[in-house]
């Protein structure tokens, strides 16, 4: 027996939406910024924990 399903959109209120571009824009505006002014060799180190973090050699 095959039965099927239907995927209907779903309505999502306008405050919701402007909501959640808001909190986007707000967020990449400070990962912008703080990479922007941050120390070049803080951004380095960062970088290097995170490889380690996931589990990629890089030495």
């Amino acid at each position: 027996m095959h039965t099927s399903s239907v995927v209907a959109p779903v309505a999502i209120p306008a405050a919701t939406r402007l909501g959640a571009g808001l909190f986007a824009l707000v967020l990449g505006a400070f990962f912008v910024w703080g990479a922007g002014f941050a120390n070049a060799q803080t951004l380095h180190d960062t970088a290097h924990d995170m490889r380690h973090a996931f589990g990629f050699p890089c030495h």
